[in-house]
């Protein structure tokens, strides 16, 4: 089929890629002409494993190809794509539905009188009833579920199919659009557009509030003298409740789920269905920033003042440059306007985090970040930095303390190196007074 997909970040330049991998033509649309024609040469302006060769193999052979122009998409497509973002508004907790509406709006404008209109950005539950009562075009709905970090694999190999559509020729488009996938047994769930919406709104809603009921877990445990490691591995042997998004830690953060649970409130708020318990699960993520900074300044005798603080991570995930919402960037720079001297040390994420945080200080690798700090910080989950060897970094620090702010450090193996180890959600020490 020839398809179109409008919108070019991260969401669209990997469907456009993983539809030219299914066998497709396809034609990328943005407005943006510097990303257009990065990507028509085959250059991805962001970090995500697998895909830069997607593309490149797929502009080079013809059947990927990039645009800035919506009459040419239109005349292009049989089935039009919709991926652009869908940013927290700056007057409320809603959707910013600016970049939806425009976007619909344009392509709806050149498409064919048969073409179908596909949404896949992460709205409220309302929005593809409204499109498609706005526009003569037919609208289906057809939410994303990517993993930075595994978004090819996700969209070649998803856990699940979901088509919001409201007739049985929307259906069969799309049932031939994903005909591989379909093949290979993917689960398919063809749902009326608010349950397809839904869908994709409360995955991340229970997602981020599993996340947030070990981190409220983690609290608990420090109050109490527990250890929420052990507490999360009891728990997740119980095939209920399950092993995955039970690590506590300095919490989630990303362009998603933050933005989505805030969204999905304020619009169940507009529904008259109120969803409070969202905003707790907000509010616990937030908490654990502040709590490591807490721990910071207690390792730092009460004040972070002059100290020199390493933080090994910025993006908000490992396997990712992604710094949208990242826990590791909100602490550091907090502690630099509590007067820290702060370096930053992440392996993908360094060009993204200095465009956006300038004043702090960044190093070239791990170990230049650890020179002289008096305190170490682990915010990000990258395998590197599991790696370090506590002897070696406790000869290049100051003091040795650090706060492993993700859970996944073995903190004997730290203990035994002679450093002062801190988690969140585990013992503290006797005599740390923290």
């Amino acid at each position: 089929m020839r398809l179109t997909v409008i919108g070019t970040g991260y969401l669209g330049a990997t469907h456009a890629a993983c539809m030219a991998e299914l066998g497709h033509e396809v034609l990328g649309v943005d407005v943006d002409p510097d990303k257009i024609a990065a990507l028509q040469s085959g250059r991805v302006p962001f970090h995500e494993p697998g895909l830069p060769e997607l593309i490149a193999r797929h502009t080079a052979s013809g059947r990927l190809r990039f645009t800035t122009s919506y009459e040419e998409a239109g005349a292009f497509g049989e089935v039009h794509f919709v991926c652009v973002g869908t940013p927290q508004r700056a007057d409320s907790d809603g959707a910013d539905l600016t970049y939806v509406d425009a976007a619909f709006a344009a392509i709806a404008a050149h498409a064919a009188e048969d073409a179908l209109l596909v949404g896949k950005s992460t709205v409220p539950v309302g929005t593809a009833r409204r499109l498609a009562d706005t526009h003569d075009t037919e609208v289906a709905w057809n939410p994303e579920f990517l993993r930075e970090g595994f978004a090819v694999e996700d969209t070649l190999r998803p856990d699940r199919l979901v088509f919001g559509v409201a007739s049985s020729r929307a259906e069969a488009a799309l049932r031939e659009v994903y005909a591989p996938v379909l093949a290979a047994g993917t689960p398919l769930v063809t749902a009326d557009f608010p349950t397809a919406e839904l869908v994709k709104t409360a995955a991340n809603a229970f997602l981020a509030t599993k996340i947030s009921f070990i981190n409220a877990m983690a609290e608990v445990c420090e109050a109490a003298g527990g250890d929420v490691g052990i507490l999360a591995e009891a728990l997740g042997h119980d095939d209920r409740i399950g092993r995955k998004f039970l690590r506590a830690g300095v919490g989630f953060g990303g362009g998603c789920l933050p933005k989505d649970i805030r969204a999905f409130a304020h619009r169940a708020d507009e529904l008259g269905a109120p969803l409070r318990f969202l905003r707790e699960v907000d509010a616990i993520n937030m908490r654990r920033r502040d709590r490591v900074v807490e721990l910071a300044r207690g390792l730092c005798g009460g004040a972070v003042l002059g100290a020199r603080v390493a933080v090994l991570g910025a993006a908000f995930k490992p396997d990712s440059d992604d710094i949208r919402d990242s826990p590791a960037l909100n602490v550091a720079a907090r502690l630099k306007l509590d007067g820290a001297d702060v370096t930053v040390y992440d392996p993908e994420a360094m060009d993204n985090a200095r465009k956006t945080f300038p004043l702090l200080g960044y190093a070239m690798s791990a170990e230049e970040a650890l020179l002289g700090a008096d305190l170490v910080l682990h915010l990000t989950e990258w395998p590197q930095f599991r790696e370090i060897d506590p002897a070696r970094a406790r000869s290049l620090v100051s003091r040795p303390h650090i706060v492993d702010g993700r859970g996944v450090l073995d903190a004997d193996r730290w203990t035994s190196a002679g450093w002062r180890f801190l988690a969140l959600g585990r013992p503290v020490p006797a005599g740390e007074g923290i």
